[in-house]
């Protein structure tokens, strides 16, 4: 019979160690401030979830990194990443926690922090390589790489990871590997070329024929609208994605791309929800850490107003300028751009539905 060693609770969790970490510099130098506590704990708070969020990461770029990639791990993938998901909900939510303090509470220990800084947060760097955040897009801290500030150890890491696999390089691998393109006697892109079409040739006319549209409104909508041969241009002209991924204005490969979109205008289908799931997720990242960013810069104006950071940077502009540009999963957010509407998109032939469908004999109950 197996035997199992018991624990202490106390022991298991090294709460001694844990609950000796908070050491507020304001008692250290004889002039202590009651909310050094609070900031200390918060952020301590930050680099624990930090650390799970990690883990969960690491685990699914772990499940895409073999060129067959099981099924079955794709809904474990999903899960997790929904893990991740509730976890960036707390951090957003403990920002609120924080603006209890007051700017002049701040203040009373803001001078002892130099030049400490949370740029200086290696699990947060990592977190951001790890889902596929690029040097080459990155704001540069005060003029320089954003790994300056980390020993070199820390910077063989993230540039280990940057040139290896990241959530964002794995998931374009499946993509371009998935099967849903093939499909024998369907030409998925030729008719969904026919399709948008015709979606843009119903809204063209609906416009033209308005009765309540002045000819300068007209054209002006016409204008937004565009047409076949440039709002969809990167879709339909490999060539003309390679620019402009080239330009560093689209991230993923054209046929990782086209896979996403089937991916997204089929999703209903049984195969296709799961893989739906999964990109539907990585977008929610995303928008939770912009969500998080702001309000992160909206924090630290209403406590510093334009007063520059600890670590030397501008303070809220370059937090709000993060929030809108270090983006990760942007191809997938604009693949809204191109969808049409359920009653435009092309019907797929029995057989294809069949290959996307779950279906068993009724004798023997064998899938077909």
């Amino acid at each position: 019979m197996k035997k199992y060693s018991t624990i202490h609770y106390q022991q298991y969790l090294e709460l001694e160690q844990l609950l000796s970490s908070q050491k507020p510099r304001s008692e250290e130098l004889g002039v202590p401030a009651h909310e050094e506590m609070l900031f200390i704990i918060v952020h301590q708070v930050y680099e624990l979830w930090f650390k799970q969020i990690i883990h969960e990461l690491d685990s699914v770029v772990g499940m895409f990194s073999d060129d067959l990639v099981d099924e079955r791990s794709i809904g474990t993938a999903v899960a997790r990443l929904d893990r991740v998901i509730e976890i960036q909900k707390l951090l957003i939510g403990q920002i609120r926690i924080m603006e209890t303090m007051t700017p002049l509470d701040f203040l009373d220990f803001r001078n002892y922090l130099f030049p400490a800084s949370g740029f200086q947060s290696f699990q947060f760097r990592l977190i951001e390589t790890l889902l596929g955040l690029e040097s080459s897009k990155r704001l540069t801290y005060n003029n320089q790489p954003y790994d300056s500030v980390f020993p070199e150890k820390q910077r063989d890491i993230l540039r280990g990871i940057e040139s290896g696999k990241t959530i964002l390089r794995a998931v374009e691998a499946w993509l371009e590997r998935t099967p849903f393109l093939a499909f024998k006697g369907f030409d998925f892109l030729e008719n969904y070329r026919k399709a948008v079409a015709t979606m843009l040739d119903k809204e063209k006319n609906a416009i033209l024929e308005s009765d309540y549209l002045t000819d300068s409104e007209k054209s002006m909508r016409l204008n937004m609208l565009g047409s076949s041969d440039s709002y969809f241009q990167s879709v339909f002209d490999a060539q003309q994605h390679n620019i402009l991924r080239g330009q560093g204005r689209l991230s993923l490969s054209y046929k990782a791309t086209i896979a996403a979109l089937l991916i997204t205008l089929y999703n209903e289908e049984p195969i296709l929800q799961m893989p739906f799931n999964l990109l539907k997720r990585l977008v929610e990242i995303d928008e939770n850490w912009t969500t998080w960013r702001y309000r992160h810069a909206q924090m630290v104006r209403r406590m510093l107003g334009q007063k520059i950071g600890t670590g030397g940077s501008s303070g809220f502009n370059y937090l709000a300028e993060t929030a809108s540009k270090h983006q990760i999963f942007s191809d997938f957010h604009n693949l809204s751009t191109l969808l049409i509407p359920r009653s435009e998109l092309p019907q797929l032939p029995n057989d294809v539905r069949k290959e996307l469908g779950f279906y068993f004999s009724k004798g023997k109950n064998e899938s077909v």
